[in-house]
């Protein structure tokens, strides 16, 4: 989750958008088959191209759900079996809330998805156009040193505005080239009417769900091994590491009714006090990230039970 620039990846993706069906197909596949990836059979198995094959297993990567096994192939986590199991929260991706999480994974790991982790936690830019994203982020990969093509890199820049703004189509875009990925379905990056100009404002974020602001909030706690934190060092990343008001572009009074409502609806764990003129979030209670997951899709269910 901190950001090392020993360990970054560019151009992993084989310059293709995360798709709706590719974390469930992906996962469903490697469950049955540790070495899918690797099998001769799995363009088959997975129905696409060797290509999308790799992509696949990138995505798969980078959002936090598989991991390299032991001995050889690769191997669900925790989190992705939580998710993704066929008894898991949300098998097929139809609660936007997983996406939301999703989002927040991806973009939180900047070693196998460096480009999203700049962009969300470094780019500040509340509009531009997409030659400004592809150099900056070259620019923050020469500056650190970060060994990788400069095509490459700008190829990342334009692949996260492609996976995140809905595409306008047009009579040169084929059907399947055209179909957005889960993540535009957020809205953290949109497009101007004449698709030249792009925007990634901060905002209420509404449809943020409190359960999943909750577990970013955890587990930057968890990963920073602390007990309090500046609500500033929530809104902006600091020290290399990401912030839940950047990644969520929330504005700052955003933030703040978002904590207070997930200290309303959890009570004893977290708890805002002021200390020496700096409001900072103290966690009062250690806790596991994955209580506000199991919040989340417990109420859902009962939710669709009443």
């Amino acid at each position: 989750m901190k950001f090392n620039p020993k360990k970054v990846g560019f151009g992993r993706h084989e310059t293709f958008i995360l798709r709706y069906s590719w974390l469930t197909k992906g996962f469903q596949a490697l469950q049955a088959d540790s070495e899918v990836f690797s099998s001769a059979e799995s363009t088959v198995t997975l129905g696409v191209g060797k290509n999308m094959v790799n992509s696949i297993r990138y995505w798969l990567l980078a959002s936090r759900l598989i991991e390299p096994a032991e001995d050889k192939g690769f191997q669900p986590t925790p989190l992705g079996s939580a998710i993704f199991d066929e008894n898991g929260y949300d098998p097929y991706l139809e609660d936007e809330a997983t996406i939301w999480l999703i989002h927040w994974l991806l973009a939180t790991n900047p070693e196998r998805a460096t480009a999203w982790f700049w962009f969300f936690n470094q780019f500040h830019k509340p509009e531009f156009v997409s030659q400004e994203v592809a150099m900056s982020l070259y620019d923050f990969a020469f500056q650190r040193h970060l060994k990788s093509a400069a095509t490459t890199v700008k190829s990342d820049a334009a692949i996260v505005l492609r996976m995140y703004a809905r595409s306008k189509g047009n009579g040169r875009t084929t059907l399947e080239e055209a179909l957005d990925s889960p993540l535009s379905q957020l809205n953290l990056i949109s497009q101007s009417p004449g698709g030249r100009r792009y925007m990634s404002r901060p905002s209420d974020r509404e449809g943020l769900p409190t359960y999943i602001f909750g577990y970013a909030i955890a587990e930057l706690f968890d990963v920073m091994g602390v007990k309090e934190l500046p609500i500033e060092d929530l809104m902006y990343s600091k020290d290399g590491y990401p912030s839940p008001g950047a990644v969520f572009r929330l504005t700052e009074s955003a933030l703040i009714t978002k904590l207070e409502k997930l200290m309303h609806d959890v009570p004893d764990i977290f708890q805002i006090r002021e200390t020496a003129g700096i409001h900072q979030v103290y966690l009062l209670e250690k806790v596991n990230p994955k209580l506000f997951l199991e919040l989340h899709y417990e109420s859902q269910a009962q939710e669709a039970a009443a």
